[in-house]
């Protein structure tokens, strides 16, 4: 199975995201937008894991969920590769409590490693949302400039989720959820 651990924003930030991208969209109708639905933060992605190494990922995510819920925003805009002039992928940035954000990466990322799904030891954590794909690198800099100044209201994040990849086009399955500081939702 190919799985990934994510954060949900809020039904409120999404609304807010989605009419925000709305003229966008129109304008850019050569980019492949996400639908709403395929939304997340990304923590950690693992790739395939086998059914003999879930059980040692599920309860690292487990000890993970134990951070307490903390508050983000969605804000701003950028691309992949970053401060490239050609671009594939464009996304919304992340604020708010990054630094707790990042700590329930990096555990997701070690519950990952337990299970035996290694991370690119050169690839930073970048908290985003990825919202639109380019087939070929594009010039994606006047639209992530006209999207600078979006800044959605706070959310509160409160669960984490282990997400299976299905292959043959992009769905998601949340199999898991844990509420952060509690126990399994």
């Amino acid at each position: 199975m190919r799985l990934f651990a994510a954060l949900i924003p809020a039904e409120e930030a999404l609304d807010e995201l989605a009419g925000t991208l709305a003229s966008a969209r129109a304008s850019w109708p050569g980019l492949r937008w996400l639908d709403r639905g395929l939304w997340h933060v990304t923590l950690a992605f693992y790739g395939e894991i086998d059914e003999t190494a879930r059980p040692r990922l599920l309860a690292g995510l487990e000890r993970a969920a134990r951070n307490p819920a903390f508050g983000l925003s969605l804000a701003g805009a950028g691309a992949f590769p970053q401060g490239a002039p050609r671009s594939r992928v464009l996304w919304t940035g992340v604020e708010g409590e990054v630094q707790t954000l990042t700590s329930l990466a990096e555990a997701a990322i070690t519950a990952g490693e337990a299970a035996g799904a290694l991370q690119d030891p050169h690839r930073a954590y970048h908290p985003h949302l990825t919202v639109a794909r380019s087939r070929v690198p594009r010039d994606l800099r006047p639209l992530t400039g006209h999207l600078s100044d979006f800044a959605g209201t706070p959310w509160t994040a409160g669960e984490l989720h282990l997400v299976r990849s299905h292959h043959g086009g992009p769905r998601y399955e949340s199999l898991v959820r844990w509420r952060l500081g509690g126990p399994e939702a």
